[in-house]
């Protein structure tokens, strides 16, 4: 039983967010949800917030709103061994452990939290645009490699690849190829292996994938991912996600809110039927990360130019099998000086230096 399930423990009357920082800060991927009697009332698990999240819930909507309330649960003493089987037949990572109703700890499946896996499924990270909007930085380096805290962001991404366990690497070039090729070689400083696809031309994201070598996996789907894109996703979540569900392919999304900044009147003809003072509008926003099947990539021409967005479309239009997974965890996209200047100041904080 671990020791720190108390750092777990959330009122009923707490919001979605509060529940995102004791997942995102602890490693037990479960909010618990205790009355002020102790009493287990339910659970909150990433899943549930996601799921949360596509049905346009805000992260200020109540816990009590969207946790289950009928967990699996085991009384205090129950022997570990049968604990372990229990998660495993029933593919659970935690259960409860309750005195009466009163919460009085959490078994987890151990090895699922700890022990690293090794993914054998393709990363393709994008690092060959022009960083435009980062001049003069970019002048003489290509946007990826521009250090944030005391390493390239390009370095960040593929850490956060190998720490999931994901070990097969390849990564497009076009501008300044030569920086980042000598400095991660084939990879074998990192402990994984990387190949490299150099567009001669910009093909775009979806047309550098036309490039890649004939020999991939045939039955794994591919991580996409954007070489200038900070964030603490979860690669596991996202490609269990992929695998459970089995779409042509999975895009990450972001929710962006936009607040008007008037108030908003409607009507019909000259009588006005109603008046909403600065309302917020919400949108799932493309978080430049991808899962994309077999299927996606043989559809690729070599030398095809064409933006993922595109690309996703045609097979929206063909087969209507295109998922999104909505991402709560940090995510910064480094476009801008000020997005750059950002990306200084969290990347200590974040602990993705």
């Amino acid at each position: 039983m671990i020791n720190s399930w108390e750092n777990a423990i959330l009122p009923p009357s707490a919001t979605i967010k509060d529940a995102l920082l004791i997942i995102d800060s602890e490693a037990l991927r479960v909010a618990l949800i205790v009355d002020e009697i102790g009493h287990l009332k339910g659970v909150v698990t990433d899943g549930d917030i996601r799921r949360a999240l596509l049905s346009d819930k805000g992260l200020n909507t109540n816990v009590e709103d969207v946790m289950n309330s009928s967990p699996v649960i085991a009384s205090v003493g129950t022997q570990r061994d049968v604990l372990i089987e229990k998660m495993n037949r029933l593919d659970l990572l935690f259960i409860p452990l309750l005195d009466g109703k009163v919460l009085v700890g959490l078994e987890t499946l151990h090895g699922a939290l700890n022990d690293r896996p090794n993914y054998q499924n393709p990363v393709f990270i994008m690092a060959g645009g022009f960083g435009t909007r980062l001049k003069p930085l970019t002048d003489t380096c290509p946007k990826p490699m521009l250090v944030i805290g005391d390493k390239p962001i390009l370095e960040t991404v593929l850490l956060r690849f190998i720490e999931a366990g994901f070990v097969n690497f390849y990564i497009s070039t076009h501008y300044m190829p030569d920086q980042i090729k000598s400095y991660f070689g084939d990879g074998a400083s990192f402990g994984v292996k990387i190949a490299y696809v150099h567009e001669d031309k910009p093909l775009g994201t979806g047309g550098a994938l036309g490039l890649l070598p004939k020999d991939l996996p045939k039955n794994l789907p591919l991580i996409m991912m954007n070489g200038d894109v900070l964030t603490k996703v979860d690669f596991r979540r996202l490609l269990d996600f992929h695998n459970e569900n089995k779409p042509d392919a999975t895009m990450c999304v972001r929710e962006y809110e936009y607040q008007i900044p008037y108030g908003v009147v409607t009507g019909v003809a000259s009588k006005v039927k109603s008046m909403v003072e600065k309302p917020i509008q919400r949108f799932f926003v493309n978080a430049g990360i991808y899962v994309v099947s077999p299927r996606v990539i043989r559809s690729v021409p070599e030398n095809h130019s064409i933006d993922m967005p595109t690309l996703l479309e045609k097979h929206m239009v063909e087969r209507e099998n295109i998922l999104m997974f909505p991402i709560h965890e940090y995510w910064l996209d480094i476009g801008r000086m000020d997005d750059f200047n950002r990306a200084q100041n969290d990347i200590q904080t974040l602990g993705l230096g």
